[in-house]
């Protein structure tokens, strides 16, 4: 049977379709409520009408998948925590007042250099029950930090609403938070923070305790801290404590995967559990122990790590493989993992728009799907060529199709990934056996110090050759100009150049043909929209002022610090735009865009009041009386950009209000574009 005869592929994909159109085009739950229940008794009215014809039926199966799309729909929508009515977010006064809130601590996140960061379930405001996921910030300072997760905290403060992106083409952290349903962070110190004496002890508070108790025995065993972070992210998935050279390092060398625990991880785990349990014969009775044990293992390993998401996707993954397995369906195990998804997007239908999600099962299908055709191109004859082999087109399989997303997201491309691969595997299916016995021995004691040192050791060396690797500067491509038109068009291209590779046919190749004039258009599209877009953006920098002037493809900055060659949001905007910098000027107090006039007032406070701008950007705190410029000038809108102390913006944002003059500030609302 054919896989995309198969059902449950429709069904999937027409459930995945109504997740996305939910989730971009905003749909009432009300209306999709109405149209949900018209879908089902379409289904039902179909299937007892196929039913009593005992036959195939196209209405039977258009229905279905109608129905599935709608569900899909109701899916998200039913996980978007802001719809619900008890959410905080519609508590509008605790984003304007300060106000009691207590809430249970629930996850610890990476800490940055000014705070120790949690994730927190709000429960009450002002003594009102509301729900919802927060970010607390903890400012550091001398005194030690007591939270631990399970913790019930009260603090009085104002909720902080997240904030977009304040520069185009920037990663959206906003987005990012609002799609793991936390709308809003606070911000408080710790002598503001009451901690309740009771603690809620659930699974995630058991969790966390483990992996206390597992670090505290590895530190007793003189584990070195460097090498222990590492091993806590290639283990457990705890990335919290690992430097940001050694995470550059592993991006850099294609090997990012490695310490973000994935289908990787878990299949080396349940290869390793298979391994043991091979003596036990492949009886009825014997395979269903061998399936039991894989699955125990994987939820054990699962809990060990803190539940955290990219663990929990991966453990369903490969328990449905073994699951597969154990039923003898290997030639179907493209509808496993159909399954793994569908029953994972019920349950988090969020998930789907998580890069990790998205990598990890285009990873495993291209794995599936092409390492097999790449495998078959040489027979090598001995064991180390095979290895060898089998590693480098393992890799390839995986790197070609996630390619398109990587260059996406990413926009750089490792290009010794398959060194990286071959050198590290090897030394990466030890660390993770190791790993595993040591992690478990840490559980109930401290590990012995030779097996912790043969452990540290191999982490180190690991560390050796990834930073060996990444060093080779040259071959790291970056800042490659990837937008959605390549991402569709090669990602077309790859996949009907696989499908002529492994059945040719005639059409098929016209297919891969036609894919190639796709990716030309997307290169003419691109070059066209580049080619008209003129328009003028006020970045929010801190320390300068910045603007740019893009007429076409020919973009000129101007500034007040004219060596900023390499400045990250004129990088990001250059990156996502497919443009080159033509120059970079010094700013001057007048500038002209098409028809409008600009006035630029900063520090010096040289300008003439005669003029009468469209514009007028206030700049370095100038010290102006802003009320009589705005009673001479009258300009159409004022901005204020991220150089000006915060203080004097609220001065200026009355000011701007009592004569109803537009105020923008890229502090607060972002970047401006004309």
């Amino acid at each position: 049977m054919k896989v995309l005869d198969f059902p449950l592929v429709k069904i999937t994909t027409a459930f995945i379709l109504g997740v996305i159109a939910s989730y971009y085009l905003h749909f009432s739950i009300s209306i999709v409520i109405i149209l949900l229940a018209l879908s089902f008794v379409n289904f039902c009215g179909a299937f007892f009408w196929a039913l009593n014809r005992n036959k195939k039926s196209f209405l039977f199966g258009f229905s279905s998948y109608i129905f599935s799309f709608f569900i899909g729909a109701f899916t998200l929508l039913s996980h978007t925590e802001n719809l619900q009515k008890n959410n905080y977010t519609h508590c509008k006064s605790a984003f304007k007042n300060s106000q009691s809130i207590t809430l249970i601590i629930r996850e610890k996140l990476k800490s940055n250099d000014y705070s120790d960061r949690y994730v927190g379930l709000i429960k009450t405001i002002s003594g009102k029950p509301y729900s919802g996921k927060i970010i607390v910030n903890v400012q550091k300072d001398s005194s030690k930090n007591h939270l631990i997760i399970g913790n019930s905290i009260k603090i009085e403060t104002v909720l902080q609403e997240n904030k977009s992106s304040k520069n185009p083409n920037q990663f959206d952290y906003g987005r990012y938070l609002a799609d793991k349903q936390i709308y809003a962070q606070i911000y408080c110190q710790k002598n503001q923070i009451l901690i309740s004496k009771t603690i809620q002890k659930d699974i995630w508070y058991y969790c966390a305790r483990l992996h206390s108790r597992i670090i505290s025995n590895l530190e007793k065993s003189k584990f070195h801290k460097k090498e222990m972070n590492v091993a806590l992210a290639l283990i457990l998935g705890q990335q919290q404590e690992i430097s940001p050279d050694i995470i550059q390092d592993y991006q850099y060398s294609g090997a990012t995967h490695v310490l973000s625990v994935s289908g990787l991880h878990v299949g080396f785990i349940m290869l390793f559990i298979a391994f043991i349990l091979k003596p036990i014969p492949n009886t009825k009775k014997g395979s269903f122990i061998k399936l039991a044990s894989i699955l125990v293992s994987l939820a054990g390993f699962a809990v060990i790590s803190g539940l955290s998401p990219s663990v929990l996707r991966s453990v369903v993954m490969f328990s449905f493989l073994a699951i597969g397995n154990h039923l003898r369906r290997n030639g179907n195990i493209y509808h496993t993992l159909l399954v793994s998804i569908l029953l994972i997007l019920l349950f988090e239908p969020y998930f789907l728009f998580d890069v990790g999600f998205q990598l990890s099962y285009l990873a495993l299908f291209f794995i599936l799907w092409l390492q097999p055709i790449l495998k078959n191109i040489y027979k090598p004859k001995n064991k180390l060529s095979v290895y060898i082999w089998e590693a480098l087109t393992v890799s390839f399989a995986a790197q070609i199709g996630t390619l398109p997303l990587c260059l996406y997201y990413f926009h750089q491309f490792p290009g010794l990934f398959f060194v990286t691969n071959i050198i590290i595997l090897p030394l990466l299916s030890f660390i993770m056996i190791a790993g595993i016995v040591v992690m478990i021995i840490a559980i109930f004691s401290s590990p012995p110090i030779f097996i912790t040192m043969i452990f540290e050791k191999s982490i180190y060396l690991l560390n050796l050759m990834i930073h060996a690797v990444a060093s080779v500067d040259s071959f790291v491509i970056r800042d490659i100009s990837f937008n959605i038109y390549h991402l569709w068009a090669f990602s077309i291209f790859i996949i009907s150049t696989i499908i002529w590779i492994k059945k040719p046919s005639f059409q098929k190749l016209l297919l891969a043909s036609a894919s190639i004039i796709l990716i030309q258009l997307a290169f003419i599209f691109t070059k066209i929209e580049t080619e008209k877009q003129e328009e003028l953006i006020v970045y929010n920098e801190k320390n300068n002022t910045l603007i740019s002037e893009r007429l076409g493809k020919n973009i000129m900055i101007f500034s007040r610090d004219t060596t900023i060659h390499k400045n990250k949001n004129i990088n990001s905007y250059l990156v996502g735009n497919s443009i080159d910098l033509s120059g970079i000027k010094k700013i001057q107090n007048l500038l002209y865009f098409k028809n409008t006039k600009i006035l630029i007032i900063d520090s010096s406070r040289i300008f003439s009041e005669k003029i009468n701008p469209d514009i007028l950007i206030l700049t370095q705190s100038s010290r102006i009386n802003l009320d009589r410029l705005l009673q001479n000038m009258k300009p159409k809108i004022v901005i204020s950009d991220g150089s000006n102390s915060n203080s004097i913006q609220k001065y200026w944002k009355t000011s701007c209000r009592k004569k109803n003059i537009p105020f923008h500030s890229t502090k607060e609302k972002g970047y401006y574009r004309l």
